[in-house]
């Protein structure tokens, strides 16, 4: 599989399987319109591709490497646990509004895959859950956050309010406040609670 990832149809699957399970959703979507979208016969799909589950797990793949490369950046440039986790939630949520048709799909189309949410284990996102648990723990090791906060509870909830806000966003056409506005808030609601 390693070799197809490197070729172009590949990557026109992914992108044309994005529109699609963005517009018709998961389970409206055919094969036959992914080929469609991508420029490319029916049959080229099963080359790449098991079947329509096996193209969500890959194109949450490839968004999950970039989001998580993305986030290892933005939150590397800065010394101060807090400002880390503001950092985070800043740019979780921009993502929300630079990528619609994906947030679309990870808001509502992966979670009704029950191969995806029984099934899989991405990697990729446990990293991702990771860096706020790491964050967590520098706070602690520096004494800006309380000793007696779990890391592995801690980030679920940090990541709960974003998926939560994330999730209203996707499913909401009111947008009563901004991106910012929202990321500052729910990081100082997680702050007071965990600093010392």
């Amino acid at each position: 599989m390693s070799k197809r990832k490197n070729n172009d149809k590949y990557f026109s699957i992914i992108r044309a399987a994005t529109k699609i399970f963005a517009k018709k959703g998961f389970y409206q979507a055919k094969i036959s319109e992914i080929a469609r979208e991508a420029g490319v016969a029916d049959g080229t799909i099963y080359i790449y591709f098991q079947n329509k589950d096996d193209i969500l797990i890959c194109l949450f793949e490839e968004q999950m490497k970039d989001v998580l490369d993305n986030m290892v950046d933005q939150i590397s440039r800065l010394e101060d646990p807090a400002k880390k986790l503001e950092r985070f939630a800043l740019a979780h949520l921009k993502l929300i509004e630079q990528y619609k048709d994906m947030a679309e799909i990870i808001q509502v189309e992966v979670r009704q895959s029950s191969k995806f949410m029984k099934e899989y284990k991405n990697e990729k996102f446990i990293q991702y859950l990771d860096l706020i648990a790491d964050i967590i723990r520098q706070g602690q090791e520096t004494g800006v956050f309380r000793k007696d906060v779990i890391p592995g509870v801690a980030k679920r909830a940090f990541f709960g309010a974003l998926d939560e806000m994330s999730r209203f966003w996707v499913l909401s056409n009111r947008k009563q406040y901004d991106i910012n506005t929202a990321a500052k808030q729910i990081s100082q609601y997680f702050l007071r609670g965990i600093e010392s």
